[in-house]
């Protein structure tokens, strides 16, 4: 993921939750999605019949709520000659603030992706699923962990591991007896094997099989049984093509999934997950060596980055805060300042005009800001994995990997 791209997805994340937070009394929430190849005059008249229809709403205030948000998405709509190459998604309506009032929110969104299909829904809550979809890891691998005793099937999606099914096998142990009764319940054995494998596999094909992101499948466990379960015909023959190799591991439950996509590390080395483990290894090799090695966390951080010491700046996903900034009050612009004090002059870098307008600036944003400046790599780390969250707690969720060393305090 590239600098920009990071930004920008971050950016798109906090508009989510800001959406996300706003609750309505009622059903005075208005989710509207508009495809790129819809005409605006469509959606118009689609929006002209549901103002009519909520003519018939009995309870007075929803009823002029809703009202209210169709005629602001109307009016918005004028500006628009067709949707841009996206989409378009409008959030209008009336949240509660308490004390049984209400106040007006309205939020246009141009998504990163096209959005598919034109959608109106009006709800207590707005209807954000697809644009969190566009969030997800694009790049999904499918786990199978098996032995004669147990399996579990799960899915690596970017960062997440999730867990989709665990398996007991009613297979019986090897029979002891010789003759012709060994050789029956051998025969017996390995049909029950048979079927319980022909189990997993079905499970492993309608979950695998649906998913249209999927790069690959890794397979794991204790000893030849999962190079059995891998080479044999079990798996559909269009999944068959994606096992990405077979992986000895100790267990075959949840455990056993993490424990696979461990030993798959190089196989997955630009997944995400892999990619966030090797970075926050590296930080914590740095921080073990006697000098401090090229590492720099707490208060020190972005003292380093002003001064362009720092080559990857480690930034978590739950990294909270702000910084004072300036806004222009002729052109809107906002002015990320390196310190935080407000510096009194200041100009505009759009219109020259003197900025006085002191306005809170997104910590992570600041950041961004001055990571550019500079020509530092931002690297977001989630708060999904073990190391993400650990990263967070540990560091305050901000560090850095050096490009020299400086002085730090101790």
């Amino acid at each position: 993921m590239t600098e920009m791209a990071s930004k920008e997805r971050y950016k798109f994340r906090k508009q989510l939750d800001e959406i996300e937070s706003a609750h309505g009394r009622g059903t005075e929430l208005i989710s509207l999605y508009v495809p790129p190849g819809k005409q605006i005059h469509n959606v118009t008249s689609h929006l002209r019949n549901e103002y009519s229809q909520s003519s018939n709403i009995k309870s007075k205030t929803t009823r002029k709520n809703v009202m209210g948000a169709i005629e602001s998405i109307l009016s918005k709509l004028k500006y628009f000659k067709k949707p841009p190459e996206s989409g378009l998604v409008f959030f209008v309506g009336h949240k509660g603030i308490g004390a049984d009032k209400t106040e007006m929110v309205s939020y246009v969104v141009e998504p990163p992706e096209p959005i598919p299909t034109f959608l109106y829904r009006c709800d207590s809550d707005f209807f954000t699923e697809p644009l969190r979809d566009m969030l997800l890891e694009k790049e999904n691998y499918g786990l199978v962990v098996v032995d004669r005793s147990e399996a579990t099937i799960g899915m690596l999606r970017g960062r997440r591991i999730d867990v989709i099914r665990n398996i007991q096998s009613l297979v019986p142990s090897k029979h002891r007896m010789g003759g012709q009764s060994a050789r029956r319940f051998e025969r017996l054995i390995e049909i029950a094997a048979h079927e319980y494998f022909k189990k997993v596999a079905n499970i492993a094909n309608e979950s695998f099989l649906s998913e249209k992101d999927l790069v690959g499948i890794l397979i794991g466990g204790p000893g030849a049984t999962k190079d059995f379960f891998a080479e044999k015909d079990y798996l559909n023959h269009e999944l068959k093509k994606k096992i990405i190799d077979a992986f000895d591991t100790g267990y075959t439950d949840e455990y056993g999934l993490r424990e696979l996509v461990e030993k798959a590390r190089k196989a997955l080395s630009n997944l995400e997950l892999i990619k966030e483990k090797e970075l926050i290894e590296r930080l914590m090799n740095e921080i073990r060596k006697p000098d401090g090695g090229l590492a720099v966390y707490g208060p020190m951080v972005k003292e380093a980055l002003e001064m362009g010491a720092i080559d990857i700046l480690l930034l978590s996903e739950g990294l909270e805060g702000s910084v004072t900034g300036l806004e222009c009050s002729k052109c809107s612009t906002t002015i990320s300042l390196a310190g935080d004090e407000v510096k009194e002059g200041s100009k505009c870098p759009e219109c020259g005009s003197t900025v006085k307008d002191e306005v809170k600036i997104d910590l992570t944003e600041h950041l961004f800001d001055l990571a550019e400046k500079v020509g530092t790599s931002i690297e977001l780390i989630s708060e999904d994995s073990e190391e993400g969250n650990l990263f967070m707690k540990t560091f305050g969720g901000m560090a850095g990997i050096l490009r020299f060393k400086i002085a730090q305090a101790n």
